[in-house]
């Protein structure tokens, strides 16, 4: 397995063509939602993300430290290419968020906005859901709070 955490800055030109494709894939065509995807948070984020062994990327979340997108770290834009689906790469690629999060910004709370539909996938995750549901670009959320993971100083 192939997996990458970079900030922005040191982001491929490439490898942020073909994260932009498969999100817009996903988010856009797959989903059936017209949204404005690169919302100027790209910038601010790291990026990690998987590659196959023919060099396609097939898993990828949007990491921002506490205060850059909420007042917690979080994990967004997660995504996984259909074909790969079937190898369990969406708990790998959460796995492996939560693990650069607490790499990255140490033993902190981490915030998602979840699609309620996966909400049991995320409480696996030991996210709990912190506020009543909402619509974003027409789906139903919820925003999930991992907490499991601070530390006593925190």
């Amino acid at each position: 397995m192939t997996w990458h955490c970079v900030p922005f800055s040191e982001l491929p030109l490439l490898d942020f063509h073909n994260i932009s494709q498969l999100r817009n894939a996903v988010f856009v065509v797959e989903q059936d939602c017209v949204f404005q995807d690169l919302d100027g948070k790209d910038v601010l984020a790291y990026h990690l993300y998987y590659k196959n062994n023919e060099g396609r990327i097939v898993a990828y979340a949007r990491l921002f430290k506490p205060g850059d997108y909420y007042t917690e770290a979080s994990i967004g834009r997660i995504v996984v290419a259909i074909e790969a689906r079937k190898h369990n790469y969406g708990r790998k690629l959460l796995a492996k968020s939560i693990d650069e999060v607490q790499r990255l910004f140490g033993q902190v709370p981490i915030r998602i906005g979840a699609q309620t539909y996966l909400q049991k996938f995320y409480e696996s995750f030991q996210f709990t859901q912190v506020e009543a549901p909402y619509l974003e670009d027409g789906i139903p959320h919820i925003f999930m709070l991992n907490t499991s993971l601070m530390s006593d100083e925190s």
